[in-house]
């Protein structure tokens, strides 16, 4: 792409926007095992080692993360946005750039990030986790393309967002949106993944840097 900016932006959460793996947050809560094979399966997924549908529900089902957790991973979600990126979202946002989230992490400890960055609820995409009466674990939504490896790609498309488009993220399953976006930017400010840069239209390390390329365009 050449030329002016980008009118819609779409970015992933978990080590773009915010420098922690939600997932692999909850797991370190429980004992080492648990953590060590989460963060083990979340990294091979994110690398596209294993197709992410190969172990999404199995980590959760390990970690069955309360209703309280949740709302504390919000809390953590906030606490670790990157550099820069709560004022220049916002500056984006004003210049009448569409900002969305889409991501395979848990909706509901999304939600109070994007209320923070001022993103509309109705521009949050992520998969929503089931409770009991008591706030304990009973499940996911299996119906969710964003359990699995491609699925963000469909989210896209769902969008309907203007373009030019631009998509942000750091693993092979934000890579995945690259052929229903006008360009494809690798974030590398948290994880360097290898076939995720390969495959990007352009590589940025900060949100300043994102920011020229969402302004000028590639």
């Amino acid at each position: 792409m050449s030329g002016p900016g980008f009118r819609s932006v779409v970015l992933d959460v978990d080590s773009t926007l915010c420098g922690i793996e939600g997932i692999d947050w909850l797991a370190a809560r429980r004992n080492n095992d648990v953590a060590e094979r989460v963060e083990l399966e979340t990294a091979m997924a994110m690398r596209g080692e294993i197709p992410l549908e190969a172990v999404y529900a199995n980590r959760l089902a390990l970690v069955k993360p309360t209703r309280e957790e949740i709302r504390i991973l919000g809390d953590m979600y906030i606490s670790s946005i990157a550099a820069g990126a709560d004022e220049i979202i916002r500056s984006w946002k004003r210049s009448g750039i569409v900002v969305a989230l889409l991501s395979g992490g848990i909706r509901q400890a999304i939600i109070p990030l994007a209320m923070k960055l001022g993103i509309e609820e109705k521009r949050v995409f992520a998969v929503d986790v089931r409770f009991d009466g008591s706030g304990n674990y009973q499940g996911f939504d299996e119906t969710s393309p964003l359990s699995t490896a491609v699925g963000k790609r469909e989210a896209v498309e769902r969008m309907k967002l203007e373009r030019p488009l631009l998509t942000v993220g750091d693993g092979t399953t934000d890579l995945a949106t690259r052929d229903v976006s006008d360009a494809f930017a690798a974030f590398i400010g948290f994880a360097a993944r290898g076939p995720v840069m390969r495959g990007a239209d352009v590589v940025v390390e900060s949100f300043n840097e994102l920011d020229r390329i969402v302004t000028n365009g590639i």
